[in-house]
């Protein structure tokens, strides 16, 4: 299925890489951390430097055995050159996420040609999830990177034989493996295990399943930390990292994060819009696609993906774009599907209406008692002080702008990628800054006020680790006692507490407790 003389060569191939770059690179830090995850991730990162220790990950003075090891080194790198700020934590993720479009982009435009090459790292830039998760201090960016890289080599294997890109599959994994745990060797080992079995090649999946260069590259790469891990933390690693992040996660619902069976198949649309059209119009193709390998490759990729995690007792939305990479190509390649102008640039207009809409939604959720959550109805009670300069401006401008190139006479998958690209400068201008300074503001700046002060600090009945990044200190959750400062919500702090109010501000109070 290669598309005769379209490797990507001269001036049009950089546009790959530096077109998700610039999305994701915008205002990058812009927003608060948010937490919990942006702040635990950050934070422990951060005490790696307080503790001169960069082989275990701690948070608040605990040990942390959430995720492996090769996140917080990257976030490390960049906060040993530019200080432990917004920019060099979510640095790594949008930097992965930039490579990941751009690998998505490059294996479109090899094997369909330069349109679908671009529409593809375009599609993938744009997309809703992938913004958000490509601009947050978190491993799942790495992660998705790292699973891109490996099933697209693992596709180049499969089709030519080839022997390194065998190898750099499992080059691919390794880091996976070191960025989020056995996943990374279950999505690309189930899916080319089923598209073998398919394709009647199962002994060609044994052979590179079990390829003794492969696994000493895998083993070189993997086992060293884990050995690390395990030779400092001992059953405290293996109780906190495998059994309870790895299998409790897929066989109950591990801090409240439940669903039902059709949690992702709701969830897939969502993290890809603005492109719902294309999805719906691909999802249509698929028994054509199934007799064509490669189609055939990409969606039992993307529906191993989906079913495996639709079975996992913690569903949260990320898990669904382990899954989405695939989709990315085969919207790109049905791209000539969609000819209708209005259904397809519905999605888009209408997410910029509901940005224009945003601050009334979440001040009215409050008013209207929509959100039950006493901490969260004080945190929307400040929306109106927390709408930047320009928001509603800047909509405007955008959305008359992609009304505009809408009706332009190109070819409409490029009139849509404009409009998209120009809604993605939006959430990352106007929207994430906006929802950052409601949710999170209140917390940052009580953490700025609590780095003044010299008096231990804690968290009480409040789980915000990104106020310790704030306040450049530990701080752990514990309960108050005297002579401590301690950041709580405005609905935990116990009315006959005696306590000095330092800071207060929507949901979140710091006080000196006496």
């Amino acid at each position: 299925m290669h598309a005769s003389g379209n490797n990507p060569a001269g001036s049009a191939r950089w546009l790959l890489f530096l077109l998700p770059a610039v999305l994701f690179l915008m205002n990058l830090g812009g927003a608060p951390l948010f937490d919990v995850d942006e702040g635990a991730f950050s934070e422990a990162t951060r005490e790696m430097f307080v503790r001169h220790d960069f082989l275990s990950t701690w948070l608040n003075g605990a040990p942390r055995f959430d995720k492996p090891i090769l996140i917080y080194w990257c976030q490390a790198i960049f906060v040993w050159l530019f200080g432990p700020n917004e920019w060099s934590f979510r640095l790594p993720s949008a930097l992965a996420a930039s490579t990941w479009c751009y690998a998505v982009g490059l294996f479109a435009w090899q094997r369909f040609g330069r349109a679908a090459g671009i529409l593809a790292c375009g599609i993938a830039a744009t997309s809703l999830g992938v913004h958000i998760i490509g601009r947050a201090a978190t491993a799942d960016a790495l992660l998705n990177m790292l699973l891109a890289l490996a099933l697209l080599d693992g596709w180049r294997h499969l089709e030519s034989g080839q022997r390194a890109p065998l190898l750099r599959s499992y080059v691919w994994i390794g880091l996976g493996v070191l960025t989020k745990g056995p996943i990374a060797l279950l999505v690309p080992g189930a899916t080319t295990l089923i598209y073998c079995l398919t394709a009647g090649r199962f002994r060609d999946w044994l052979r590179s399943v079990f390829n003794p260069a492969g696994w000493l590259i895998l083993l070189a790469i993997t086992v060293p930390w884990y050995a690390a891990a395990l030779a400092i933390h001992g059953q405290d690693f293996i109780n906190g990292f495998i059994l309870k992040h790895n299998v409790e996660r897929f066989s109950g619902s591990l801090e409240g994060h439940s669903g039902s069976a059709f949690y992702y198949v709701l969830m897939v649309p969502v993290l890809l819009l603005p492109w719902l059209t294309w999805l719906i119009a691909s999802v249509r193709q698929l028994p054509a696609d199934w007799k064509a390998p490669l189609p055939r490759f990409l969606w039992i990729w993307f529906l191993f993906v989906t079913v495996f995690f639709s079975l996992s007792g913690t569903k949260l939305p990320h898990y669904a774009l382990y899954g989405c990479t695939p989709l990315f190509v085969l919207l790109a390649l049905h791209r000539e599907r969609v000819r209708s102008v209005a259904l397809a640039a519905a999605p888009v207009l209408v997410l910029m209406l509901l940005f224009i809409a945003l601050p009334w939604l979440l001040a009215h959720s409050g008013e209207a008692g929509w959100v039950r959550d006493a901490y969260y109805r004080a945190q929307v009670s400040r929306v109106a002080d927390a709408i930047p300069a320009g928001y509603y401006v800047t909509i405007a401008v955008a959305f008359l702008a992609s009304v505009f190139v809408l009706r332009a006479p190109i070819e409409l998958p490029r009139r849509i990628l404009v409009a998209t690209v120009l809604n993605t400068l939006l959430m990352a201008l106007a929207v994430a800054p906006f929802v950052g300074d409601v949710l999170q503001g209140p917390v940052k700046r009580a953490g700025l006020v609590a780095r003044k002060l010299e008096t231990p600090g804690i968290l009480w009945n409040f789980h915000a680790p990104s106020f310790s990044v704030y306040r450049q200190q530990v701080s752990p959750t514990v309960q108050a006692q005297p002579g401590v400062i301690a950041l709580t919500r405005v609905d935990r702090l116990p009315a006959d507490a005696n306590v000095e109010v330092l800071f207060r501000e929507g949901g979140v109070v710091l006080v000196k407790v006496k």
